[in-house]
């Protein structure tokens, strides 16, 4: 493990790597398994003597979220509303496309900051953005605050484990991949409970 770990640091040191990252938090926007955030994370906790440097790291991910991101709404705007009308009506795609709806009907752009902390909610709310032909100067600015926010959430995350566990970078992967997972499912708790207390509201 610790062969494979030095291997890992050697290649951080190549400028591919923000190259890399880009890509990945790209097609995030498409694909949600895609583990951008851990890759983000361990980089940031691998990093050493200023390779990589993580400002870059903070700007090739805002660039690729936003690059995927934008890629999603055009998706959205060329016909993503049919798309989004063909999933099943139980299946768990249609349920978080019909949230994003929704949720973009109450709250607009905001919404597009805070998706990308919910599971897939990051794919559901772009698409349904430019499936309603939401404004596209907006969608930026508020795009921009979301992935911004986003990127510089996953490098502390990065750093905080590297800095806790300076001696065992494993561990220190684990930590800040764990620490996201926990403030997700914080996000998907909140979530649930105003989802019961509408729903409970309504029946009364």
């Amino acid at each position: 493990m610790e062969d494979l770990l030095d291997l890992v640091r050697q290649s951080l040191s190549s400028p591919w790597v923000y190259l890399l990252l880009f890509g990945l938090t790209t097609i995030d926007a498409i694909l949600p398994m895609v583990p951008a955030e851990a890759a983000i994370i361990t980089v940031t906790v691998l990093a050493r003597g200023g390779e990589p440097n993580l400002l870059l790291v903070i700007v090739a991910a805002l660039l690729g979220a936003l690059a995927g991101d934008h890629l999603s709404y055009a998706i959205g705007r060329r016909g993503g509303a049919q798309r989004l009308a063909r999933f099943p009506v139980d299946s768990r795609r249609r349920a978080g496309s019909e949230w994003a709806r929704r949720a973009v009907d109450r709250r607009g752009g905001m919404i597009l900051a805070a998706a990308r902390y919910v599971p897939g909610g990051r794919t559901a709310v772009t698409l349904t953005m430019g499936a309603i032909c939401y404004p596209l100067r907006s969608f930026l600015f508020f795009d921009l605050l979301g992935a911004g926010s986003w990127a510089l959430y996953c490098v502390l995350l990065g750093t905080f484990g590297g800095l806790a566990f300076e001696t065992d970078p494993l561990r220190g992967i684990l930590t800040g991949l764990g620490l996201a997972l926990v403030v997700t499912l914080l996000v998907e708790l909140v979530r649930w409970l105003r989802h019961r207390a509408r729903r409970r509201a309504a029946r009364r």
